[in-house]
């Protein structure tokens, strides 16, 4: 990986004999924000997978930071476990107060103590976004993180990730169906279309 650019590379992805990706190419520069739009089941999350280094079947080369945080679409929280525990386990070498800080910064405060199951979804959300950022990643992955959320939460939401990006400037990679917050949060916008999807535009 050179000055720090992400660079994708996939030339197929197949599931069993059916290829769902097709030869997919680009790059993203140390800061940057690429939104992937495109339709239901063309396989944004499947690419994401595979940028993440989740999925490792498939033909092609990604070359990615080590630090790297990845937001899906349910909060994949630890339900047994604090809101500060789940903040503090998955960033090993992060301080107390620099994850009670962390809670704080996404409205959060007061809730070091709370389990997921008692917050709200935005709520889990917000706790989602906190882990996250708590590592200071150079890269961010994002998978519809505002989905089933309600307009007014949503936004909240959205302001929140828009700031959190201003602030800490990590390689941004998010999924999103909603073309106002590909174009808010991106600076630039990939689309994937066809059967195999390859990026259009």
């Amino acid at each position: 990986m050179e000055n720090g650019v992400i660079s994708i590379d996939i030339r197929e992805k197949r599931f069993g004999d059916t290829p769902v990706l097709g030869r997919i190419r680009f790059d993203i520069g140390e800061g940057e924000a690429v939104a992937l739009v495109g339709p239901s089941g063309v396989g944004k999350s499947t690419l994401l997978r595979i940028v993440a280094g989740i999925d490792t079947r498939f033909e092609g080369n990604v070359q990615r930071p080590e630090a790297l945080a990845f937001v899906f679409q349910e909060p994949t929280l630890l339900p047994w476990r604090h809101a500060l525990d789940n903040i503090l386990l998955p960033n090993p070498g992060l301080s107390h107060d620099a994850a009670l800080a962390g809670l704080e910064r996404v409205g959060l405060a007061g809730k070091a103590d709370v389990f997921p199951g008692q917050l709200s979804l935005g709520q889990q959300r917000r706790l989602a976004l906190a882990r996250a950022f708590a590592g200071r990643p150079a890269f961010l992955i994002m998978d519809e993180p505002f989905v089933s959320l309600d307009g007014e939460t949503a936004e909240q939401m959205l302001a929140l990730t828009e700031a959190l990006i201003a602030e800490r400037r990590p390689a941004t990679l998010f999924v999103t169906h909603d073309r106002a917050e590909a174009d808010r949060l991106g600076d630039r916008i990939l689309e994937l279309k066809g059967q195999p999807a390859e990026l259009q535009g």
